[in-house]
């Protein structure tokens, strides 16, 4: 059931007058769609959850209501939004137009005074749109704004989360949460460790991470994980490798996809050293967070 939303939000406007970007306190959000009195110097934007935004400030609002918790990824619809948002330089003096940024710099040298350029892109940092008090992000701009980041997360530096993508509680986030993979609380994302995204390469398959799971260093996932699961450093797992199916005593019963083991809980996935076959067996160990790094 989708929900209608209206908010009240603050631009920054290209010399054209065509907005950036646009930002959203939250107490300016309503989860209605009635008439709301107007603030001076806000726009008043209204949004549905399953009908596309259709300009830069329709688009904003929608990322705030993820970033801000309010609606979990893939729950409300972003249908066209590359073609939509601008290319921005986010900068120190705030986001100006990437076509109008070789002006602005000159401009800023004959008055002598420089302005930094953190990153040219679509998606500004989470950080400088949502106020969080109950995570921990080490490196700001590997998190975009339209990220949904659960109580307790903690983002190390190498961590990288898109927007329409993250977690939904407690979790370690050391490698890639790429757009639309949802990570469910108490799991860990190893260093260097990535999640396969929709948005290239032909996938149609949203990746999921169950409870208490566990991607080791440099492994890759492309399928959807149940609980308490856990994927050797290393390995990359998409969805067509064929998987031997391992019984207690370690003889192989059976191989399969790893497709047709998606949501499945408590599997331990691991190659073999001799053979290089990946292989499958009932996960013994569950991913436990060292609590005092989560307790934001």
């Amino acid at each position: 059931m989708s929900n209608n939303w209206t908010g009240l939000g603050i631009g920054n406007k290209n010399k054209k007058g065509e907005y950036l970007d646009m930002y959203f306190h939250p107490k300016n959000i309503y989860d209605s769609d009635k008439d709301i009195e107007k603030i001076e110097s806000h726009e008043l934007v209204k949004i549905s959850d399953d009908i596309p935004p259709s300009n830069v400030p329709e688009a904003y609002l929608k990322l705030h209501l993820i970033s801000l918790r309010l609606v979990k990824p893939n729950q409300t619809n972003l249908e066209g939004i590359f073609g939509i948002l601008p290319n921005v330089a986010w900068t120190s003096i705030g986001p100006i137009d990437a076509n109008e940024l070789s002006e602005v710099l000159y401009e800023s040298r004959i008055n002598k005074k420089i302005i930094k350029i953190f990153s040219l892109d679509k998606f500004p940092s989470l950080t400088d749109y949502v106020a969080l008090n109950d995570i921990r992000v080490a490196d700001t701009s590997r998190v975009r704004l339209g990220a949904h980041l659960g109580p307790g997360t903690t983002v190390m530096h190498e961590g990288f989360i898109n927007f329409n993508a993250g977690t939904l509680g407690e979790a370690m986030v050391e490698g890639r949460i790429s757009q639309g993979v949802i990570v469910d609380e108490n799991t860990d994302i190893g260093g260097g460790a990535s999640t396969m995204g929709t948005l290239s390469g032909g996938n149609n398959i949203k990746i999921s991470i169950g409870k208490n799971c566990l991607l080791g260093a440099n492994s890759g996932l492309g399928i959807p994980l149940g609980d308490r699961c856990t994927l050797e450093a290393g390995l990359y797992l998409t969805s067509g490798a064929k998987v031997e199916i391992l019984d207690d005593k370690g003889k192989v019963i059976k191989t399969s996809k790893a497709k047709e083991l998606s949501n499945v809980s408590d599997l331990l996935f691991l190659r073999n050293s001799l053979t290089g076959a990946i292989q499958c067996k009932k996960n013994q160990s569950v991913n436990k967070l060292n609590q005092e790094l989560h307790d934001n």
